[in-house]
């Protein structure tokens, strides 16, 4: 008797709107997703305000820089951890799992596959799951250093998934302003492409697995 396949380490899904969407939002979404894009940016780089305003430092002025807004996925601090303790600290895995969790509400919102905006907390539509590894028993502490090389086929073939989503985005928005839905085979290969993206990062930046990602669109 076969045993049954494994599920991959990071599992990514978007419910499908299986109702009418809103038109207007949509018609207006590149508009409306500016303020919670404005919100990602605070957590996910650096802001750095002058005293008394913002600006760029010039060479040789002793204006000093605070730095109001920092985060961003962990990648050095965990691979430095897995590289020489043979550990991943809960809650950096925590972190850039919310983190990515929020990234993905913001770009499936974008892309026009849920017409809620996008929550700084709550899960909505939008379902990603890692399993945290046991560090010392499940991920090789040597294969950190060499994982952004071993993903540079999957990078190649998402550059033109990627493309090919935007032009399905595109059509799908004409979809949805004159008839109010998502064409089922469009969402599916978006979230698709998405998953896949995951699935990467996971395996490659966040560093949360050593099973390599499989070149499938698939959820299994």
């Amino acid at each position: 008797m076969s045993q049954p396949q494994a599920m991959y380490p990071v599992q990514f899904s978007v419910d499908y709107p299986d109702r009418p969407l809103n038109r207007v939002t949509t018609a207006l979404r590149i508009f409306a997703v500016i303020p919670i894009m404005i919100v990602l940016q605070t957590v996910s780089g650096a802001s750095v305000v002058a005293a008394g305003g913002w600006g760029h430092a010039a060479y040789g002025t002793n204006a000093r820089y605070v730095v109001i807004g920092a985060g961003g996925l962990l990648f050095l601090g965990p691979l430095l951890m897995i590289l020489f303790k043979r550990k991943y600290p809960r809650w950096w895995f925590d972190w850039n799992l919310e983190l990515q969790r929020f990234t993905n509400r913001v770009v499936v919102y974008l892309a026009l596959m849920d017409d809620q905006y996008p929550s700084t907390d709550d899960h909505q539509a939008v379902h990603l799951e890692y399993r945290y590894p046991d560090a010392g028993r499940e991920l090789n502490r040597w294969l950190p250093l060499v994982k952004w090389l071993l993903v540079i086929p999957h990078l190649i073939i998402l550059l033109f998934l990627w493309a090919a989503a935007v032009v399905v985005v595109i059509i799908a928005w004409f979809a949805i302003v004159f008839t109010g839905r998502y064409p089922r085979g469009m969402f599916d290969f978006v979230a698709g492409v998405l998953r896949w993206g995951q699935r990467v990062i996971g395996y490659a930046f966040l560093l949360v697995t050593d099973v390599y990602p499989p070149f499938s669109l698939a959820a299994a």
